[in-house]
């Protein structure tokens, strides 16, 4: 529960509401009821949005506007460059910022409450640095309301007792916070290019393993005798892989002989190296379908699903059963090496992230919006996993993705369809090693940096408390 209100106060200070604070010459308002029919594009008022309002920034984001006759006939309260504007709604609920100003005059939406001193018994920033504090955030969230998507009335935030110090001390605190905020976000930028700087870095790792750059080829360690003059090709490793393919084929009907990929728009690879399709190189298979006859079925088992499959990562703390009938085992099982591909996703950079199963879960099936790959060659899933990480793998993947409705979408066939440059096995298993010794290095300095990004929040959050308690100046 919320301490605020319960404990005592340095001297000096005291406990007072919203309401309070602003008088009866203030404002303490909700934005106004602003339907589309009531917005024109061209009009010469802003309507400022919730998207607008960040933790303790202004964002600036939305573009919608109405003509000043239509805000004056709808009594809308117009914004004083200043004003405390609170979000009503997430995320996160109760978020606070101070409005800048805008060269158009400006109202905001029903969801946004406004506050304004009348008598200048608080400084706007004080009380914007107060509202996203934690014991306030922590207020709010008993007094929340809504089902789908929490909301706080106007009327349970005037509930809400704030400690108060003299107006000199709030300013002083003010300037205090916004000195070691500014501290704090200078770091807070520099972790952040650190981020940028190791996605690079693991995207170049990538990009150089599959352009034969990252470690020595076969072919240019036969030529300095480091190796046999004689090796196996890439070219006479599809060819092996296919007559294997051949031998296992338990589908029904004649065995039909996946195609070549067209080479005329793919890029030269290096000695040694070949272009296959992954339907060379695999089986491909479509999940199941949940549907409510399922829960009825004898056999219950684990199931993977979307949530489960991130890149190169299995996120399996929820893992959910489904009904399975025998007659479906043989295509749904999934195997250890198998991989599993997400088959859609409204954002581009995630369509057709994958991971390797491990095996740890035995035994278990995968739903439809996985496909599953199930290479020949054993000892490939690692550089197939990598090809398709890389920049290169990437751009194919995304060129056959279908995008419906802002819906990026594979398919068994699109999978199936993807050009993968072969190098042979040995250099396969020298770049997979070199990718992984790189990319571990990687893994601990953004689990490095991202601690310390909590930490910052941390920080943050401990400032804001020291200063309502008494405890920063």
């Amino acid at each position: 529960m919320s301490d605020l209100g319960k404990y005592p106060l340095p001297k000096g200070w005291t406990w007072a509401t919203i309401p309070d604070l602003v008088g009866e010459t203030g404002v303490f308002v909700d934005g106004d009821w602003v339907e589309s029919i009531d917005q024109d594009p061209s009009g010469n008022v802003r309507l400022i949005q919730l998207a607008d309002v960040g933790d303790g920034v202004y964002r600036d984001k939305s573009e919608r506007f109405m003509t000043k006759a239509k805000a004056e006939e709808l009594r809308c309260t117009f914004l004083n460059e200043g004003d405390v504007l609170i979000a009503r709604m997430p995320d996160p609920l109760g978020r606070a910022c101070i409005f800048p100003g805008d060269p158009k005059p400006s109202v905001t939406v029903v969801d946004v409450a406004i506050a304004r001193s009348g008598n200048g018994r608080f400084d706007h920033r004080w009380l914007a640095c107060f509202v996203n504090a934690h014991p306030f955030r922590s207020a709010i969230s008993e007094l929340q309301a809504g089902s789908t998507r929490k909301r706080i009335s106007r009327g349970n935030l005037a509930t809400i007792p704030l400690p108060v110090p003299p107006l000199p001390e709030q300013r002083r605190i003010v300037a205090e916070i916004e000195k070691q905020f500014t501290r704090l976000e200078a770091g807070v930028t520099a972790l952040r290019q650190v981020q940028a700087n190791l996605k690079r870095y693991r995207a170049a790792v990538l990009k150089a393993a599959c352009e034969g750059r990252l470690v020595p080829t076969e072919a240019e360690l036969a030529k300095t005798g480091k190796r046999k003059s004689t090796f196996e090709t890439g070219e006479a490793l599809l060819a092996r892989i296919l007559a294997d393919r051949r031998k296992s084929w338990k589908g029904r009907g004649s065995y039909q002989e996946p195609a070549a990929p067209g080479v005329a728009s793919l890029p030269l690879l290096p000695e040694g190296w070949i272009w296959a399709r992954l339907e060379q190189l695999g089986l491909t298979f479509g999940g199941l379908t949940k549907n409510p006859r399922r829960a009825k079925l004898p056999k219950q088992l684990p199931y993977l699903r979307v949530a489960n499959i991130y890149a190169n990562e299995l996120r399996l703390q929820e893992i959910e059963h489904i009904g399975v009938e025998e007659s479906e085992l043989e295509k749904l099982l999934v195997h250890a090496g198998d991989l599993l591909i997400v088959e859609g996703n409204g954002s581009k950079d995630q369509i057709g992230r994958l991971a390797i199963w491990d095996g740890s879960i035995d035994p278990c099936v995968h739903q439809n919006h996985l496909i599953k790959v199930r290479p020949v060659e054993t000892r490939m899933p690692k550089w197939i996993l990598h090809w398709l990480q890389s920049p290169t793998g990437r751009h194919h993947v995304e060129l056959v993705a279908s995008s419906t409705s802002g819906l990026y979408t594979l398919s068994v066939n699109k999978v199936g369809d993807l050009p993968v440059a072969l190098p042979p096995l040995a250099e396969q298993t020298r770049i997979v090693a070199e990718v992984e010794r790189r990319l571990s290095v990687v893994d601990e300095l953004e689990a490095v940096v991202s601690a310390s990004l909590q930490r910052a929040t941390r920080l943050r959050q401990s400032i804001l408390q020291k200063a309502f308690t008494g405890e920063l100046v």
